[in-house]
């Protein structure tokens, strides 16, 4: 009893850990300013229609949420961090869409078995800490001969390398927590999802980010905005070479992934699949 209380109280702490970093910055530019077009990408690729019921996972400010519930499906976009729902829910009306905002973990999800047509979640549920259990509820909520659908960016690719900078420079992760970029392995997402699903597809896209014209440009940028990033700064508080030495290491990052002009391609995995049974 003693260690199972301790196991909550940990994950209870981790998870407000990671409400708060995603509460930093202002991550709503980031989908927004860098990433707008990955959502309509995902509800594409789920030929999300009329009448289906979408849960989108880890939603943000509705980068995919918002494209879904233009189809004229029912929309739930749910996520840790509710703060992020105040631009959604504003970008939301511009563009005319309902969808209906709900706090939600990924790992432990309030919404009964089978209650989806379509689950689905970009760059969001790879962040989850622990990768079978979201994985194994994005199954639960889903109906049999419903679709599920993920877009994550993968190990190799840019944000991948992004967070392979980052790693020497931030606190140790907890145990059992995996790395987000592994989501953007094919094999890994294989390994989670296993015989409960069938038809799996999974392809590598590479979105165009010309936002940027300077290595500089692009770490500014998301020291400034993006929560896992802001969150390695603040954990070097204090220590000036270090700080220095990921400014130096971020910005060389961008340069080397620099096409020309500022323009770069971050690769991302876009998985597919019907739920079993």
């Amino acid at each position: 009893m003693t260690q199972s209380r301790s196991a909550l109280d940990a994950d209870r702490d981790l998870k407000a850990k990671h409400r708060a970093m995603w509460a930093l910055g202002d991550y709503p530019a980031v989908a927004s300013g860098v990433i707008p077009s990955l959502g309509q990408i995902l509800v594409s690729a789920c030929r999300v229609g009329p009448g289906d019921r979408v849960l989108d996972i880890a939603a943000g400010s509705g980068n995919a949420a918002i494209p879904a519930a233009l189809t004229g499906a029912t929309v739930v976009a749910t996520d840790l961090t509710p703060e992020l729902f105040d631009i959604g829910r504003r970008d939301a009306e511009d563009a005319g869409a309902t969808v209906t905002w709900q706090e939600a973990d990924a790992e432990a999800m309030p919404f009964g078995d089978a209650s989806a047509d379509v689950t689905l979640s970009c760059v969001g549920v790879m962040f989850a800490p622990h990768h079978q259990v979201a994985a194994d509820e994005l199954v639960r909520v889903t109906r049999p001969g419903g679709r599920i659908g993920l877009l994550s960016w993968t190990p190799a690719g840019f944000i991948g390398r992004m967070f392979a900078t980052m790693k020497p420079y931030a606190p140790a992760p907890p145990p059992g927590a995996q790395p987000p970029p592994l989501w953007g392995d094919e094999d890994h997402v294989r390994t989670l999802l296993g015989d409960r699903v069938t038809d799996l597809t999974a392809s590598t896209g590479s979105l165009r980010v010309d936002r940027f014209p300077t290595g500089e440009a692009f770490r500014d940028f998301f020291k400034t905005n993006y929560g896992p990033t802001i969150a390695v700064y603040h954990a070097l508080a204090g220590d000036p070479e270090r700080v220095a030495a990921l400014d130096g290491e971020l910005a060389e990052l961008a340069r080397r992934h620099d096409l020309g002009g500022g323009a770069m391609d971050w690769d991302y995995l876009l998985v597919t699949a019907s739920r079993a049974g």
